[in-house]
């Protein structure tokens, strides 16, 4: 398994983030905890026990929980530094400390995008469920702040004839169906939305990925210091490259939403391999 992640890092700056936190900085965790409660309360039934899993700052398992079809519901962090007051459960990002089929519902909003282990993680929450179970997740996918790895890439390309990456790979809907279908989900559904973030410049875009801890945790990036003239440069081609016609300057923030259910008989199967009653070319005359 290639390790992409510090993953000591990656929980530092979190937790980091999460301790000095300001009214505005977790609005794209917010904004997911709503899509995600959203799409919860159309699904004709209720769920007894429910798992939140890494969402820092509980706003997922709240919304959950205000859609009325969740009856209880627990937190799992990194930390218990997370728990702001209530009882939480401490794991690593890739641990899914959960016993097999415990739960009926798994949250996991913005963190599977920071797992060195996706594959098995995908794996350990299936395990996790109940029969009939779901599993629902917020992941910043393909096109995440892509104007920034441009800008940020080519001006180290111009001030130094090298670049190392700032901006950690992010998935696309492709990816993510997949490894649902090989963790054994059944009735995987995938779908992603953009949303556009309008700053003044670079600068308070850099100011608001740190307070929500996504600053760069890749095992391979470089660790020579970045320094003023590189950042003014960047913050000149991101506003030649990138800026709408009143000088703000637009980020791109990628989310897939996924779910799929732990298997059950109940469930609709596909039908098997020749069980058709009507040939399809009989069928297609038919329309003609």
């Amino acid at each position: 398994m290639e390790i992409l992640f510090d993953e000591t890092l990656v929980a530092k700056r979190r937790e980091q983030a999460f301790a000095r936190r300001t009214d505005k900085a977790d609005f794209l965790l917010e904004i997911a905890a709503q899509e995600m409660a959203e799409r919860l309360s159309v699904v004709e039934r209720r769920f007894p026990q429910a798992v939140e899993l890494h969402g820092a700052t509980g706003a997922a398992a709240r919304n959950a929980l205000a859609t009325g079809k969740v009856e209880a519901i627990s937190r799992i962090e990194t930390s218990a530094t997370f728990a702001a007051g209530g009882e939480i459960q401490v794991a690593n990002l890739d641990d899914v400390p959960l016993a097999p089929e415990s739960v009926n519902l798994v949250l996991s909003p913005l963190s599977l995008h920071l797992v060195n282990d996706t594959p098995g993680t995908f794996v350990r929450i299936r395990r996790a469920l109940k029969p009939d179970g779901l599993f629902l997740a917020a992941i910043p996918g393909a096109g995440t702040l892509a104007e920034l790895r441009d800008v940020l890439l080519a001006a180290e390309a111009e001030l130094t004839g090298g670049a190392s990456p700032r901006v950690i790979p992010f998935a696309d809907v492709r990816d993510v169906g997949s490894l649902l279908q090989r963790a054994g989900f059944t009735l995987p559904v995938v779908d992603a939305e953009s949303y556009t973030v309008r700053y003044d410049s670079l600068f308070p875009l850099m100011r608001d990925l740190r307070a929500m801890g996504m600053t760069n945790p890749l095992t391979g990036r470089s660790r020579k210091p970045l320094n003023r003239a590189f950042f003014l440069r960047a913050a000149e081609i991101y506003a030649e490259r990138y800026s709408d016609p009143d000088g703000r300057i637009r980020a791109t923030f990628t989310i897939i939403y996924a779910s799929g259910w732990a298997p059950h008989d109940s469930q609709q199967q596909p039908l098997k391999p020749g069980s058709a009653k009507v040939r399809l070319a009989d069928a297609l005359k038919k329309l003609d």
